[in-house]
């Protein structure tokens, strides 16, 4: 989940300006790549079959997740992704990666089927967004940004966010943990859509949601936790209490759970 920070200099709500939060996970890019969760495979088959062709566009695509899901299915991606340690590995991975932003890619006269943004779009201006991908597809391509939501169960919702609370009393974790993780997403969703709306260039955004879940073991989730954005900005000793706290908190239970997930798209396609 995207997580934001509570720093006054640029307002919440406009994710994009925060570029050294957006910037900050590729600290550990073969962690990252590790332990962040794929797509649905039922998500990636709709994306290509609502697609005019199989040349993709990937923006912010970080490690190369989501990129690698798409060329399994037959695609040719190319990535663009402003943290160069991120891109580094990507294309290790076998992804073609430009370094930038999108707003600041030139795409030097090509054009593609499909524009996808796996849990990047927002730190992406959503208008200059919306407009870099009409400049880009081709008529009937499809822009689609995605994010994985996931709710934690009750009993460690309380327990963790009392841990961030006690270590990191400004962070928005302790506030936004205990309420309804999809409900949140849906002004991520309603500023991307009014983006698409502005550019003039798309049909009516669609919204499509997949649910599934997932165990975790202690170690696994104790693994992936450094990679979220509330404590990839965090000092070391920061994240090593909060670490120790959630492990207890997990053991406390028995040493796993299962998380509910909601991956959440927002879609529209090109007008002529």
């Amino acid at each position: 989940m995207p997580t934001l920070p509570s720093q006054s200099r640029p307002p919440v709500n406009q994710p994009h300006q925060h570029r050294q939060m957006a910037e900050s996970f590729g600290v550990d890019p073969e962690r990252y790549d590790r332990t962040r969760p794929s797509y649905p495979e039922a998500m990636i088959d709709r994306i290509v079959a609502a697609s005019p062709g199989r040349e993709f566009l990937n923006v912010g695509c970080g490690t190369g997740i989501e990129a690698r899901q798409f060329q399994a299915a037959g695609c040719t991606v190319l990535g663009v992704e402003p943290d160069a340690r991120m891109a580094e590995f990507a294309q290790r991975s076998g992804v073609a990666v430009k370094i930038s932003t999108i707003e600041d890619w030139e795409p030097a006269g090509r054009e593609f089927d499909a524009v996808i943004a796996g849990t990047a779009w927002h730190w992406v201006d959503p208008v200059a967004g919306a407009e870099k991908a009409a400049r880009v597809l081709r008529p009937g391509g499809r822009l689609a940004a995605f994010w994985h939501v996931f709710q934690l169960p009750p009993e460690l919702a309380e327990r963790f966010g009392a841990i961030y609370a006690r270590v990191v009393p400004d962070s928005p974790i302790n506030v936004g943990i205990r309420q309804n993780a999809v409900q949140l997403y849906q002004a991520i969703l309603d500023k991307a859509a009014d983006g698409m709306r502005a550019s003039g260039s798309f049909g009516e955004p669609e919204r499509w949601q997949y649910d599934w879940e997932r165990s975790y073991t202690r170690d696994e989730w104790l693994d992936l936790m450094p990679t979220h954005g509330g404590m990839t900005s965090l000092s070391a000793e920061q994240r090593a209490e909060i670490l120790v706290g959630v492990g207890d908190a997990i053991d406390a239970i028995g040493g796993s759970f299962t998380l509910p997930y909601a991956t959440l798209v927002i879609t529209a396609e090109r007008t002529a």
